[in-house]
């Protein structure tokens, strides 16, 4: 069976040939390649590579290479046809049914194609001609050069009302083709058929592998509409295509970004100053399908939007449609540009380096987020803060994936905190005025001097197993509320295994979220009035004198704070590795795409939190442990 090229295509872009190779030996990302040990002979030193952009992989020792296909053929002992079932079943795609109707619509197709490229070659044409000197003279005035015209493939259409027509009629193309491929038009009422771009600048739209499938035109003289785009075809569906697409794909492989600008012109002065990884959609706001096309090319697309009310409002509506796609890993930045100024704009006048500046200094989406539902709005009332804190939540309701959902929802408690919270004095001292030698609670009698712990060996704080940790974490927090004022997300994302700490936990953030300025006996108090004394008590019972100093009242709040760090960071590896384990062992009874995306998003959450650890050097000196034994 001879299988659809678009249907193969989008096989191939939905799973990803490391990921898969990666499910029968362990690969090492280097620079742009994967390496590991052969899955077809045994070896000791790697000489497999998978190249994940070209989509090919090749062994150096026993000469084995190919696509993802040829892997499965290989690893599996199937068949093309079968190969091919087994990856769209991975990928959720249904297989194609050969249909006489469907081998005339690839003909068809192929036609289509052979007419946009002989309509782009025309086009060029004319631009280089006598009939484009408007059309050059417009480029020159907006510094656009020749090598971008070449790169761009950037024509004229003549004013002529059927010159189009008639050069590619000439050449053999049907006027039921040029009708189909949205070049001409054919009026209702029986007239002549007409070219659809008069007067022009002509900008070709390509798909993925570069193949031209539309036009956009500027208009050169008066004309009802400045731009003007091919309508829908059998080829080109504006929603799933982006402006430069296939040129830009290469630069942002190579650095991580794709900028979205909001127009032709912009894309190209992008592209001009450098900036190549730049694309842009066709006269409409970022589609889902656009979203999802860019989130191949990198994992946080730059939109860079011209600085006025409307790039704001374009940012809100892209902000908004991104919600229920977004998953871990996958998110947006938005460079918002200084009012009235467009990319081009900016470019021209103060050259490449402000853009690049204007884009380091992206906003992530969250960001954006917060502004959407804060700037403007009155908060001085507790019905009002309510209402801002109900939509924030709402929000986080759009969110389909439950981890990412998780996160805005803390991210938003956070910011809502910070927001409401009463500040404190510049000198750092609690809000009651006290300082942190003047705690209540069993150790208020206490002198300076004798608040010191006894001297002891220095060393890193114990790392307990299980519950005990879980303990540890919260009883430090209790001991030192100091830490929850630069925290706050931390322990508000943290997942415990035990219930009843976990409700410790719940009333620690709740007690933060409205209290500010707590100290060890203003957190007590607010325990004790929520009946969870007696479970502190417990806590507080098995501390020891050596281990565990730093949970302490009395201990320095820099050598509590850094325990607690350590302590955090090595539970959350501890989870991560667990739900790795169980994504693999899950992938491996249900080899679906949902699984394997499972199993990717673990991985990269393992890899980032690895080496975040708190810094230990010094540890205990503040708390006067300096003596070593």
């Amino acid at each position: 069976m001879a299988f659809p090229p678009h249907f193969m295509e989008e096989l191939k872009a939905r799973v990803s040939l490391a990921d898969l190779i990666g499910r029968r030996t362990k690969l090492t990302k280097k620079g742009r390649e994967h390496s590991g040990l052969c899955p077809f002979h045994n070896e000791k030193t790697p000489s497999f590579t998978v190249n994940e952009e070209k989509g090919f992989y090749h062994c150096f020792g026993c000469g084995a290479n190919g696509d993802l296909i040829e892997f499965v053929k290989q690893t599996e002992g199937v068949a093309f046809p079968e190969a091919v079932e087994r990856l769209a079943a991975l990928a959720g795609l249904e297989m194609p049914v050969e249909r006489p109707e469907e081998k005339a619509r690839q003909q068809r197709a192929a036609t289509l194609h052979d007419a946009m490229e002989l309509a782009g070659k025309w086009f060029s044409s004319q631009l280089a001609g006598q009939a484009g000197a408007s059309a050059r003279a417009y480029l020159s005035r907006r510094q656009v050069s020749e090598a971008a015209v070449a790169s761009f493939r950037l024509g004229y259409a003549s004013n002529s009302r059927t010159a189009l027509k008639e050069a590619l009629i000439a050449r053999g193309v049907t006027e039921s083709t040029l009708i189909e491929g949205g070049l001409i038009i054919k009026p209702d009422d029986g007239r002549e058929s007409y070219d659809r771009f008069r007067d022009r600048l002509m900008f070709p739209i390509t798909d993925q592998r570069g193949r031209i499938i539309a036009f956009g035109g500027r208009a050169l003289g008066d004309a009802p509409a400045k731009y003007l785009n091919s309508p829908e075809t059998p080829l080109f569906h504006k929603g799933h295509v982006l402006y430069n697409m296939a040129l830009a794909r290469q630069k942002a492989y190579d650095t991580g970004t794709i900028i979205v600008a909001e127009g032709y012109m912009d894309v190209i002065a992008l592209s001009e100053a450098g900036f190549t990884q730049s694309v842009a959609p066709l006269g409409t706001a970022i589609t889902e399908d656009q979203l999802q096309i860019l989130w191949k090319m990198a994992a946080e697309p730059i939109l860079c939007l011209d600085g006025d009310t409307a790039g704001w409002r374009a940012a809100l509506r892209t902000s908004e449609r991104a919600l229920p796609l977004l998953k871990p890993g996958h998110s947006l930045r938005f460079a918002l540009l200084p009012a009235g100024l467009d990319p081009d704009d900016l470019i021209r006048k103060e050259g490449a380096g402000a853009i690049k500046d204007i884009l380091d200094k992206a906003l992530p989406l969250s960001e954006i987020l917060w502004r959407k539902e804060t700037d403007g709005r009155s908060v001085d009332t507790p019905e009002r803060k309510a209402a801002l804190e109900k939509a924030l939540y709402g929000l986080c309701d759009e969110m389909r994936d439950p981890a990412v959902q998780g996160h805005y929802r803390n991210f938003f408690k956070d910011k809502l905190w910070q927001a409401f919270r009463r500040k404190q004095e510049v000198s750092g001292r609690p809000a009651n005025g006290r300082s942190d030698h003047t705690r209540f609670g069993r150790f208020a009698n206490r002198s300076r001097d004798s608040q010191k712990l006894p001297s002891t060996s220095l060393r890193k704080p114990s790392v307990p197993d299980g519950g005990r940790r879980e303990e540890l974490i919260l009883l430090t927090v209790v001991n030192h509320p100091k830490i929850i004022e630069n925290h706050f997300d931390t322990l508000a994302s943290l997942q415990l295994s035990s219930p009843q700490l976990d409700r410790v936990r719940r009333a620690i953030i709740d007690i933060a979220t409205v209290e500010s300025s707590l100290d060890y006996s203003g957190m007590a108090h607010h325990l004790a009035k929520r009946n969870l004394s007696g479970q502190i008590t417990r806590l507080q019972g098995p501390t020891t004198k050596s281990l565990d100093w730093f949970v302490d009242p009395a201990a320095a709040y820099e050598d509590a704070l850094n325990a607690w760090l350590h302590i955090v960071a090595r539970h959350k590896l501890e989870a991560l590795q667990k739900e790795l384990e169980a994504a693999e062992r899950q992938l491996g009874e249900n080899a679906t795409a949902e699984n394997l995306d499972r199993l990717k998003m673990a991985k990269k959450a393992l890899e980032d939190a690895s080496g975040n650890e708190a810094n230990l050097d010094g540890f205990g000196f503040a708390s006067g442990r300096n003596t070593i034994v």
